[in-house]
């Protein structure tokens, strides 16, 4: 593993997340709860051809776990069409797809088909009123179906992302544990972060993995860690009767010195880092005739310097609030999760 690509802090290039559209059908308060935003332009928005071909650039240094994001990639038209290029390529090993769920009981059996492999949905409540107070969205119903079409087509390790937010879901810990285990998935809990869209974040709203733990050892009882494979965001848990759990601590317990990610924005900027404030704008290139050899020299050169911890350096921060305002990120849109594929 000696000759894979590596950063100053030894982190090898092995994981990008894709995002294929900037736009989302629901506004949920952690990532797009304004109701208006700045779109990228449509012409700017990379073609299939230029992701599966960015996807062989990147394949070729390292990379072989691709994830599609957004916004909701399954607005995306004809999905499974770039599912399929991308799953042609025998260098990556893990094809998968993060979605809110909402469409993805119609596109489900179309996409294992045309090759991914799996998929995480997000699910922060089970209760519908409270998505909709806080998602804007009432169909909390096709979720719920988009879940079980996801096992229906028969994805490997359904997962179930979860978002903590003390007052709005931390009294459903125990009830998303046991939601997952009735439908063979696995859920993570994600802290409340400070990116993006979250302008009205604070630390005080922030449930930490310790706290977490501690609510649900008082109704499982113990709970046992289970080894870390070293690159995964997520540890995790098993309870006594063997059922499974992850927990993302990225606020309070950052992972960012082995953290192997980068992200791509679905007008082909490259970000090192979920926190970082530019990136490399690479569709630029791409439509001004660079070679595959020229892109992968750009890569490998900025990846070699990488030096960010962007989590690291925000948990040092004093008297911590949101890392943007609503001014700023309509300033700049590549400052949006919904943009950036949180």
């Amino acid at each position: 593993m000696s000759d894979l690509l590596r950063d100053t802090f030894g982190r090898p290039l092995a994981s990008l997340r894709i995002s294929v559209t900037d736009r989302c059908n629901m506004r949920c308060r952690y990532c797009m709860p304004e109701d208006d935003y700045v779109w990228l332009p449509r012409e700017s928005i990379l073609t299939f051809e230029e992701i599966a071909r960015l996807v062989g650039v990147f394949a070729g240094l390292g990379v072989h776990k691709v994830r599609l994001t957004g916004g909701e990639p399954l607005l995306r038209h004809d999905l499974p069409t770039l599912v399929e290029m991308i799953a042609r390529n025998a260098r990556i090993g893990d094809l998968a797809l993060t979605t809110n769920g909402v469409l993805l009981a119609k596109h489900a059996a179309a996409l294992r088909a045309a090759g991914l492999q799996r998929a995480t949905v997000s699910l922060d409540t089970l209760r519908p009123e409270r998505m909709l107070a806080f998602a804007k969205s009432a169909r909390h119903a096709d979720v719920l179906e988009g879940i079980v079409a996801a096992q229906r087509a028969g994805f490997a390790r359904l997962k179930l992302n979860a978002v903590v937010i003390r007052g709005f879901n931390d009294d459903e810990l125990a009830d998303l544990i046991e939601f997952a285990r009735v439908h063979d998935a696995e859920v993570r809990f994600i802290e409340y972060m400070d990116v993006g869209g979250a302008t009205r974040w604070s630390m005080e709203q922030v449930v930490p993995q310790r706290e977490m733990l501690e609510v649900l050892a008082r109704r499982y009882g113990a709970i046992e860690p289970i080894a870390a494979d070293g690159r995964a965001p997520a540890e995790r848990f098993r309870l006594a009767d063997g059922t499974t759990f992850g927990i993302i601590a990225s606020t309070t317990a950052p992972f960012c010195r082995a953290c192997d990610r980068s992200r791509l924005t679905a007008d082909g900027t490259w970000l090192l880092c979920l926190y970082a404030r530019s990136g490399v704008d690479l569709r630029e290139r791409l439509r001004t005739g660079a070679t595959d050899a020229e892109l992968a020299a750009l890569l490998r050169e900025t990846w070699q310097h990488r030096a960010d911890r962007g989590a690291e350096e925000r948990l040092a921060v004093r008297d911590r609030g949101a890392l943007y305002a609503i001014a700023a990120l309509r300033a700049d849109p590549h400052r949006e999760m919904h943009t950036r594929g949180g």
